[in-house]
């Protein structure tokens, strides 16, 4: 099952352009996944909602393509919670 590799490479990508506190602030996670990209969709979407599940609330939103898309296509996050944490 590599769907839950790719979840965990997913994760760390988003914890990397977010940094680790940021991860917090984590609302959807935006994906396309291509037809024919060898990633049976409804895995990929079970591992993610397991890995950002709480202490996160996030959740991922997948788009179905055509072709062998696998993209992080957005990373939403709660710009009002980042502004009362910052304060």
């Amino acid at each position: 099952m590599h769907e839950l590799s790719i979840a965990l490479e997913i994760s760390r990508l988003a914890e990397e352009r977010l940094g680790r506190g940021g991860l917090q602030d984590l609302v959807t996670v935006g994906l396309e996944v291509g037809n024919d990209s060898g990633v049976e969709a409804h895995n990929l979407q079970f591992c993610l909602e397991a890995l950002l599940a709480p202490p996160f609330r996030a959740r991922p939103l997948m788009q179905l393509v055509e072709g062998d898309a696998l993209r992080i296509t957005f990373l939403e996050v709660d710009d009002e919670h980042s502004d009362d944490r910052a304060a």
